[in-house]
């Protein structure tokens, strides 16, 4: 079974709008995640504007893997006309395996909550067998992020996080 070769294109809510990775996203997305506390979970530590440049060319230029389609997004809060964070997909014929982060400034908004639940929401009318997402077990805020995107913790464990599972 292959995967499917899908298209990050806009994704709009009620206050958001999921728009497609660009390079030029850089700049201001380094400055949404500048806090070093985003890392507490997935360690390392925030990348300048210059590093982030570069990964975002990686990113856009697809993943190097034809059985694996990199998908990515901005969060974009209409309201404030300002970037707050990221979606991403990673298909393959397994299915989506997603990710989430919102700035430290937009934390305790429902962002990170309302762009995962589109996310899901846009995966779920594509031909994909299933969305993942990993969750540190200390990270309550993810979990619930999980959880209103209707992903339910499994007992698989990876690389120190549960897996959480929305099979179609």
């Amino acid at each position: 079974m292959t995967a499917p070769r899908l298209e990050a294109r806009a994704i709009t809510t009620a206050r958001l709008d999921l728009l497609p990775l660009l390079v030029e996203h850089a700049e201001e997305m380094a400055r949404v995640l500048s806090d070093p506390a985003l890392h507490t979970f997935i360690g390392g530590t925030p990348d300048t504007p210059e590093a982030l440049r570069t990964r975002y060319q990686r990113m856009t230029a697809g993943s190097p893997d034809p059985a694996v389609t990199w998908l990515n997004w901005v969060i974009r809060l209409r309201g404030d006309a300002c970037l707050t964070g990221t979606v991403q997909a990673t298909v393959s014929a397994a299915g989506a395996e997603i990710a989430w982060v919102v700035g430290t400034p937009w934390q305790g908004r429902g962002i990170a909550t309302e762009a995962t639940q589109a996310l899901v929401a846009w995966l779920e009318r594509q031909p994909v067998a299933a969305v993942l997402a990993h969750v540190h077990p200390g990270h309550r805020a993810s979990a619930a992020v999980a959880t209103a995107a209707g992903l339910t913790p499994t007992d698989e464990w990876h690389d120190g996080e549960i897996r959480w599972l929305r099979a179609r």
